[in-house]
């Protein structure tokens, strides 16, 4: 048998200690809905790896709207935590986060703000519509072993056809088409390896619905 790299082994244990306890959510409140991520890591060396993230977002949306009037769906993610360490390397930091929001069916979006959010390094967060999606960015970088709450997303929809809901969730299908993405970087000795990441919900959860009356 070949043996195994270290770029190789430190992604594999990047991987390990990611999916034990490094994005590791705070408890869930009555309000909360818990978010499975099925995640795949790319290293630059070896297979690629595959890894579970839990994750929890507070919604906030009416439950009934007339048909045509304004409002606002709020997603605030809880906070999570980055591993200092994974084994006998040391995670550097977390980069480049991106979260993906569908625009939801049955309603027009009319624009999309962020709010809060703390811990997220020295990059500035930003919001922007791409197609049919809304693209929240964290540029970083979030340092290991810290804790961090991405910020809130608002979005100001006006609502569809009477009959109808309109429901908010995280996007992605599959790891080519993912709903959050980040690249985590890990030192071993005088080695750093930057590992791309890409996860989307499995299964993906309704995070606010309302009904268009």
């Amino acid at each position: 048998m070949r043996p195994t790299s270290a770029p190789s082994r430190l992604s594999l244990a990047l991987i390990g200690g990611l999916a034990a306890v490094g994005l590791t959510a705070s408890p869930a409140s009555a309000a909360v809905v818990p978010v499975d991520l099925a995640c795949r890591a790319t290293p630059p060396i070896g297979s690629a790896q595959d890894l579970s993230i839990g994750a929890n977002v507070d919604g906030t949306a009416p439950a009934t709207v007339p048909s045509g009037s304004g409002f606002t769906a709020k997603l605030a993610p809880e906070a999570m935590t980055v591993p200092g360490t994974v084994g006998d390397y040391t995670v550097k930091s977390l980069s480049n986060l991106k979260l993906t929001v569908p625009v939801p069916a049955n309603a027009t979006l009319n624009g999309a703000s962020l709010s809060g959010g703390s811990g997220l390094g020295s990059g500035t967060p930003t919001v922007a519509t791409s197609g049919s999606n809304v693209v929240v960015t964290v540029p970083g970088p979030i340092t290991g072993g810290s804790s961090f709450t991405l910020p809130s997303l608002s979005l100001d929809l006006t609502a569809g056809a009477a009959g109808n809901t309109v429901q908010t969730r995280i996007a992605g299908t599959g790891y080519s088409d993912p709903g959050l993405t980040f690249t985590a970087a890990v030192k071993a000795s005088i080695l750093t390896v930057n590992v791309p990441t890409a996860c989307y919900p499995s299964p993906s959860p309704v995070l606010t619905s309302t009904a268009i009356g």
